[in-house]
């Protein structure tokens, strides 16, 4: 019952781990904020709830944009006690390769998007003692060859949102960073190449990937005992102990993983 009238906003809700999160906090009894810039997958989402719910088309790269998912939020429901800053996009390619705007727009939509709807809704947040989900990767702790602008953005979330919990020790703030690894979702087919392309098909055979609902499952968890840090996965948990004991030695692993992808660009 703890997320029972709930006020919960979640960003990249129209599909992938957002969908998976909006369901499950749906179920739980908590009344979901739905934000993304595909108006019609959110709605077709918004379908699938059984709860009060809100649809706000939302461009979390425009400052202006994430002020009015809050203001709409606050508007409707009065107040907010969940954000789950899950929005994100990756690219795929040598920083050598790569033009500058790639880098620019993955920063933008996974860093800076966190960071406005942060910014608006952290003094409602404040009000409520609640909480902010964010969902990072392990691109968040260890480079990842071939995605320099992607693990850059991860690695900037966990620095801002590290020192945002330590701002907010003594204001009943929750600060959860969330790691899972590699997650069956559609964000490998819209990742960029270093034209700017969408890359349009993932490089991965996903069929044993961990699913968005296991994700979803374990932000709602994260978020109950107020855990700041999880890491989802066997394979998640060994990188962050390797990325300390032998750093050099999982750096050649992480190559060869990506050099066994589909068209890679590691020779």
């Amino acid at each position: 019952m703890i997320f029972h009238d709930k006020i919960v906003i979640i960003t990249g809700a129209s599909s992938g781990i957002g969908e998976a999160c909006a369901k499950a906090f749906d179920k739980a009894g908590a009344k979901v904020v739905l934000a993304a810039r595909n108006e019609a997958a959110l709605k077709q989402v918004a379908q699938s709830l059984k709860g009060e719910h809100l649809v706000v088309p939302t461009d979390i790269t425009k400052e202006s944009a994430c002020k009015h998912l809050v203001e709409a939020t606050i508007a409707h429901f009065g107040q907010v006690d969940i954000l789950v800053n899950n929005a994100g996009i990756s690219m795929r390619g040598l920083f050598n390769e790569t033009k500058l705007e790639v880098l620019e727009r993955v920063m933008q939509v996974n860093f800076w998007g966190s960071v406005y709807c942060t910014k608006y809704a952290l003094p409602y947040l404040l009000q409520t003692k609640g909480s902010i989900a964010v969902i990072s990767t392990t691109a968040g702790f260890v480079g990842l060859p071939g995605r320099t602008g992607y693990s850059a953005s991860k690695f900037a979330l966990h620095g801002f949102f590290d020192t945002l919990h330590s701002e907010h020790l003594k204001d009943g703030l929750g600060v959860s960073m969330i790691f899972p690894g590699f997650v069956r979702s559609n964000i490998r087919k819209h990742a960029l190449t270093t034209e700017g392309m969408e890359q349009g098909e993932s490089p991965r055979d996903e069929s044993h990937m961990t699913s968005p609902e296991e994700v979803a499952e374990r932000v709602l968890k994260a978020i109950e005992k107020r855990k700041r840090q999880v890491l989802i996965g066997l394979q998640t948990k060994l990188i962050w102990l390797f990325r300390m004991l032998l750093p050099a030695w999982l750096e050649r692993q992480l190559i060869r993983g990506m050099q066994d992808e589909k068209d890679t660009p590691l020779q």
